[in-house]
């Protein structure tokens, strides 16, 4: 492979709140560790349920952001700003863009969700049925719209280049850097903020996803509970929390005297038209979505020897794609399962496994997968119990979602 060119695509700052830290130091230093962020639910309204077990964020946005802001915000938009304001800063900015002699209409914004500001229209139908129409909050709708994370993002950085919602259950965090990398590319924007974000944790989601049967019921053993890639899986568990990540051009990373994390190097994105919540069996629109993220990078496979798996724990989606990760790269490659820490963030899962996996990249170790006792006979790849210092030239981040929808992005170093 060759260093970057002026024109690459390239990774200058990171964000993350996720179960296992408020910031990308804490997430990544736990996920080395292996640790767990999956805990017991013992608040009352989830006594009944089937499903008493999720993975929080670690740390509680509210009190991150300012008392007024965070009252007048979803939760998922308080994690959305939380984790782009670190990016932002991260990459080198401070405040709005034109303060950073940025161009604004040059600045862009893409953050995906998977349900958006449900919590919120929840809480507010209860109010409704309770106390009636006149007890509605007036910021109802920019709390519930899907839209709502992207649009105060693009308010905090004064982006007036477009600000994107991608909304792909699952896929959404990586399909919205995916859009990131073309926005660039195609020449309609010179920086842009991309990541995904998530906050569901309620009673009648998991009783949605429990009736589903797509949830673990551990609920004896929360730590323990998500385990890709074992033949004891029995469903995800539930997080939250966001991801961000700012994309620029290397020349412009260097007029800046800014160091890349790694290189963006291709995006797939494909369908498989197939069900609307099976992955396809044989992993066809996966491996799609993986070959054309090597082809637009110019990357040869033998180069990518890493993957950080969508892997959410789910009998049926696990072994298909480590079969096809097999084929297509090789059984030497070596695969981490984040969601086995993390538990699974819908629209944000993209975005916080790109963030690790461009650590991955940078750093040349990859995470552990937890709670592997018994691996599936159909994993076929190198998945390693304990964090592992190895050269890592390029990697691969799968994202997948119902729908059928399939995001592969591949970042290589700079």
């Amino acid at each position: 492979m060759t260093a970057a060119a002026p024109d690459d695509v390239v990774v200058t700052g990171l964000g993350a709140t996720t179960p296992l830290g408020g910031d990308t130091a804490s997430f990544w230093s736990a996920l080395l560790e292996g640790r767990s962020g999956v805990v017991a639910l013992t608040q009352e309204w989830a006594s009944d349920l089937s499903v008493r077990i999720a993975a929080p964020m670690a740390v509680d946005p509210a009190e991150v952001l300012p008392r007024v802001q965070a009252r007048r915000l979803d939760r998922s938009e308080q994690a959305a700003i939380v984790a782009s304001r670190e990016a932002w800063s991260d990459a080198g900015f401070t405040g709005p863009s034109a303060d950073n002699g940025l161009d604004p209409t040059r600045v862009a914004v893409v953050i995906g969700t998977g349900i958006g500001g449900v919590t919120s229209l929840l809480a507010q139908y209860d109010i409704l049925q309770s106390k009636g129409p006149s007890r509605v909050s007036p910021l109802l709708i920019p709390m519930n719209m899907p839209n709502g994370s992207a649009a105060y993002v693009g308010l905090e950085v004064g982006a007036q280049a477009g600000v994107h919602t991608t909304v792909s259950a699952c896929a959404s965090g990586a399909e919205a850097i995916a859009h990131a990398l073309d926005l660039i590319q195609l020449g309609r924007a010179d920086v842009v903020v991309a990541g995904g974000t998530e906050a569901c944790i309620h009673r009648l989601n998991i009783a949605g996803f429990a009736q589903m049967r797509a949830m673990s019921t551990r609920n004896d053993e929360p730590e323990r509970a998500s385990r890709p890639f074992d033949k004891g899986r029995d469903g995800f568990v539930l997080g939250e929390g966001a991801g961000a990540i700012v994309l620029e051009r290397a020349s412009s990373a260097a007029a800046r005297g800014r160091t890349p994390y790694a290189i963006l190097g291709g995006a797939g994105i494909t369908a498989d038209s197939y069900d609307i919540v099976a992955p396809q069996p044989d992993g066809n629109g996966q491996t799609r979505a993986a070959k054309s993220a090597l082809r637009r990078s110019g990357v040869d496979a033998s180069d990518v020897v890493h993957v950080n798996a969508h892997a959410t724990s789910t009998p049926a989606g696990d072994g298909a794609e480590a079969r096809w990760i097999a084929e297509l790269l090789g059984e030497q490659t070596v695969v981490t399962a984040t969601k086995s820490m993390t538990g699974h963030l819908l629209g944000a899962a993209g975005a916080i496994e790109a963030v690790a996996t461009v650590l991955s990249v940078r750093h040349d170790i990859v995470p552990p997968t937890i709670n592997l006792d018994d691996i599936d006979d159909d994993v076929r790849v190198d998945v390693p119990a304990k964090a592992r210092e190895m050269t890592v030239p390029a990697a691969l981040s799968d994202s997948f979602g119902f729908g059928g929808h399939n995001v592969a992005l591949l970042f290589r170093k700079a």
